[in-house]
């Protein structure tokens, strides 16, 4: 397994998120040594779509894409929606991946990177409805469990996430 020791791993989310893409890819980064960071558009706790409840570590007005080593974008189709209309999550999702930060995205957390203007080239998976938004936004859609392009590391819904949370640990740790 790689070692993420001394990485900051930013988590950026909302409410209505789908409860595995937050603490499955999370128990991953941690078990590596990586610290985890919750961003959310408001402090206090967020809540999944199947009831898992997380604080807030830092809200999206307070956090700077300098203090930390990736990010990690988890679905849910509320949670998609909703944080793509905080301008602070999509300003701090422009400015991660505009310095070469590694991204992990899986199922609907890829809406913000096409608010962040972040896929066109690059190649990518996601839940299937995306597919329409991603190639629009320039992007080239694949149906594949993960794909790894350009920084971006992609999934499309929790039963790839094996392969996504392996994927991930090894970007993030290059």
């Amino acid at each position: 397994m790689s070692d993420l020791s001394g990485k900051k791993i930013a988590f950026l989310l909302t409410n209505g998120y789908e409860d595995s893409e937050l603490t499955s890819p999370w128990e991953a980064v941690t078990a590596a040594g990586a610290e985890a960071v919750l961003i959310a558009p408001e402090a206090g706790a967020v809540e999944g779509k199947k009831g898992h409840t997380q604080s807030v570590d830092l809200t999206t007005a307070d956090a700077n894409a300098a203090d930390y080593d990736a990010l990690v974008l988890p679905g849910g189709v509320v949670n998609a929606d909703h944080l793509r209309m905080d301008e602070k999550a999509v300003q701090l999702t422009k400015d991660l991946v505009g310095a070469g930060k590694p991204v992990g995205v899986i199922c609907h957390g890829g809406w913000i990177l096409t608010d962040a203007e972040a896929v066109s080239g690059k190649t990518m998976t996601s839940y299937s409805s995306l597919k329409t938004d991603l190639r629009n936004a320039g992007a080239t859609w694949v149906d594949e469990e993960v794909v790894v392009d350009q920084g971006i590391i992609s999934s499309r819904t929790p039963k790839d996430l094996p392969a996504f949370n392996e994927k991930i640990v090894a970007e993030f740790a290059r």
